[in-house]
């Protein structure tokens, strides 16, 4: 009975149970890696590319940052003011193509600089300086080692004075007003008068080349409601030509003609009128009861000859 009892009463074994291991998570693999599994070309290599392509933007990035910072210029700045302390500084400007204009204008430009060491001197900037005086046309700059900037300037050559406003101004060929000219100091040039008369000097010069006879004995010209020329001459006589290039040059070419023929010029005429075409109107001087319309009034000067 004790037996049965105890066998009964025993408790049941148990079971031993297995671990189980938990399963290790899959590693992933490097991009250089998995590019090769697609490109053809080995994963050394694809890594390599990758590690400089990180350098190069890396690098990018400092430079950028350097450029942003103005590093370069700073250091090539401190470089040049360096050179300069070797002897390489600015002590003389040579000046090559003036004739007229002043000098003193251009030696305050190519020494009006922030430094004086030859790498760091603005050639650029000097030259644009420069070319914005009136007189010059052109100019050119550049350095003499060790210690010299040659400035070669072409210089604007006046053709005419042009009175506007009750001054007189030296102005090229081109309209460009070089400088005021006093009364009792003007050159030997022909004298033209007009709003906007300035900006016709070409135009003009090119009219009297048709006529080179009659320049010597021009002492003026007004400009004409901003369309035609009046010529006046040394011998008091006034010519109205009519409006447009050809049929002005064409008249100017004929009154030659005539003058050299007939001799009309001091021959007591006070105005010839050739502004119709096939027409050459002629006022004597007994005809000067009127008064004298003024040398700038377009509309009164037409209106004297009806």
């Amino acid at each position: 009975m004790s037996q049965r009892k105890s066998r009964r009463t025993a408790a049941p074994k148990r079971r031993a149970t297995v671990k189980r291991k938990p399963a290790k998570k899959a590693q992933r693999q490097p991009m250089s890696a998995q590019l090769a599994t697609v490109l053809p070309v080995q994963e050394d290599t694809i890594r390599r590319s990758i590690n400089w392509t990180m350098i190069a933007v890396l690098g990018l990035a400092v430079l950028a940052g350097a450029m942003m910072l103005r590093l370069p210029h700073m250091a090539a700045w401190q470089i040049g003011e360096g050179i300069g302390k070797l002897g390489f500084t600015v002590e003389r400007v040579e000046i090559n193509g003036i004739d007229q204009m002043e000098r003193l204008p251009v030696y305050a430009v190519a020494l009006d600089q922030p430094s004086m060491a030859m790498p760091n001197v603005d050639i650029a900037a000097i030259r644009q300086r420069v070319e914005a005086l009136s007189w010059v046309q052109e100019a050119r700059v550049s350095r003499r080692l060790p210690d010299t900037l040659v400035v070669a300037i072409t210089e604007r050559t006046p053709v005419a004075i042009w009175q506007h406003e009750q001054q007189l101004y030296l102005v090229d060929t081109e309209g460009e007003v070089l400088e005021e000219v006093a009364l009792d100091a003007m050159p030997d040039l022909p004298l033209i008068i007009g709003p906007q008369a300035n900006r016709q000097v070409a135009n003009f010069e090119a009219l009297m080349d048709r006529a080179p006879a009659l320049r010597p004995m021009l002492s003026g010209a007004t400009w004409v409601g901003n369309r035609r020329w009046d010529l006046r001459f040394q011998s008091g006589e006034t010519l109205a030509l009519p409006e447009g290039e050809e049929d002005a040059g064409r008249a100017l070419l004929n009154f030659a003609r005539m003058d050299s023929q007939n001799g009309l010029l001091g021959e007591g005429f006070r105005r010839f009128d050739m502004r119709v075409p096939d027409r050459f109107v002629v006022r004597v001087a007994r005809d000067e009861e009127r008064p004298a319309a003024p040398v700038e009034s377009g509309e009164a000067s037409e209106a004297e000859t009806g």
